[in-house]
């Protein structure tokens, strides 16, 4: 036991002060991230819309993360990474006290595409400011440490958005959630001023440097990436509608099972990253073990109309993310050395951004067409085919290194 404590906190070691700042900031973030966990059932239950709107609504959100993921790399380079993220989380602050205001079909498409588009932006201006903040060695550790803020944030959140909603309603979780990011932009101010924060790995402009779009590999990657985003999705739109609708689970237990994902990341990311760093598994083979483990989740719920088997599928499909997560952060960080970091970490939002605009709403199409078993089988499928994409990614990879090596 004493060696297993010890292991933990030694996964920890070597990470600068300012990741530490950049993971205290996320934690207060997501900490008050209320809203979306519930955002499905905030919109079926007391604004009353159709399944069908709700997947547009859905659309809507994730075109808005399109398009803030876009303009966050854009601006990251031409900027910098410290006005985007400062700007965003203020700008998301005062969004979300707004949104709850606005109650007609268009008023919430259009809000929720602005919203997201702002918040957005600074999903790939953090990507280049921990990739400043941390050593080249500890990247994918720095990496899994902002994750572990993010899902302890994230295990709070949704268990006591669950209590506030049963209590006194959903407005209060979108004050919550507005407040929140203002005090992480105030923290932001005081503890990682450029004047103060040291950059430890600065970006070097090369010559001639490639466009992310013209990189055929990174590409190919992305794709596979969207698709697992695609089936992971699901388990903030599509899956707590199960939950509720099949296995008639209040909005509490819903965020207790939830909270439970963001718990377990808490406590196993870390020593499990520092781990299979030590293993001879590529970046890329490690992205298909968790699109595997990812895949089974969804299996397990054809297999059995037993309660017991949704706890199973979270524990699986955490572990597919625990896995998958990291190292394909690690993979476009260090395939962006290549050219820009901004639009190389800009489009790599952008994967998950179209992840959000397709996978919401289909979700929602099937399940309203083909019913909850039909819609699981066909995750599974598409884990199959972005498994089949990495692989060719993967030889790919080894092809280019030969050719660099011959050269």
């Amino acid at each position: 036991m004493l060696k297993i404590i010890l292991s933990y906190f030694q996964s920890f070691s070597g990470l600068s002060k300012e990741v530490w700042w950049l993971a205290l900031i996320t934690l207060i973030n997501r900490a008050g991230a209320m809203v979306i966990p519930f955002l499905s059932l905030y919109l079926t239950d007391n604004l009353e819309f159709s399944l069908q709107q709700v997947g547009w609504i859905m659309t809507s959100y994730g075109l808005g993360s399109f398009l803030g993921a876009w303009l966050g790399g854009k601006l990251s380079d031409q900027i910098g990474y410290y006005k985007v993220i400062l700007g965003s989380l203020f700008l998301t602050g005062i969004s979300f006290m707004a949104i709850q205001y606005f109650t007609s079909f268009w008023s919430i498409c259009i809000g929720f595409f602005v919203l997201i588009a702002v918040a957005d932006m600074a999903r790939p201006a953090f990507f280049v400011a921990l990739s400043a903040y941390s050593k080249p060695e500890n990247k994918t550790r720095s990496l899994t440490f902002i994750r572990l803020a993010i899902n302890l944030g994230f295990s709070a959140g949704p268990a006591l958005g669950g209590v506030i909603i049963a209590t006194i309603g959903y407005y209060g979780i979108f004050w919550i959630d507005g407040i929140t990011c203002i005090i992480a932009g105030l923290v932001m101010i005081q503890t990682l001023h450029p004047k103060k924060a040291k950059i430890l790995d600065q970006e070097v402009v090369i010559k001639n440097p490639l466009k992310a779009h013209k990189d055929g590999i990174y590409i190919l990657f992305l794709i596979a990436l969207a698709l697992f985003g695609f089936i992971f999705v699901q388990y903030f739109s599509t899956i707590p509608l199960y939950y509720k609708k099949i296995h008639h689970l209040s909005e509490e237990k819903i965020g207790l099972l939830l909270a439970m994902n963001g718990a377990l990341i808490f406590l196993f990311e870390m020593p499990l990253i520092a781990y299979l760093e030590k293993t001879n598994i590529t970046k890329i083979g490690n992205v298909a073990g968790g699109f595997i483990l990812t895949g089974i989740s969804f299996v397990l719920f054809l297999i059995t109309p037993w309660t017991g088997i949704l706890i199973i599928g979270m524990i699986i499909a955490t572990l597919g993310e625990m896995v998958s997560f990291p190292f394909g952060n690690a993979f476009a960080l260090d395939r962006s050395k290549k050219g820009r970091q901004g639009a190389y970490m800009g489009l790599y939002s952008m994967s998950f951004s179209a992840a959000h605009i397709f996978g919401h709403n289909s979700g929602m199409q099937l399940i309203d067409k083909f019913g909850f078993n039909n819609t699981w089988i066909f995750m599974a499928l598409i884990s199959v085919l972005g498994i089949f994409l990495l692989y060719v990614v993967k030889q790919k990879l080894n092809n280019e290194k030969l050719v660099s090596t011959d050269s």
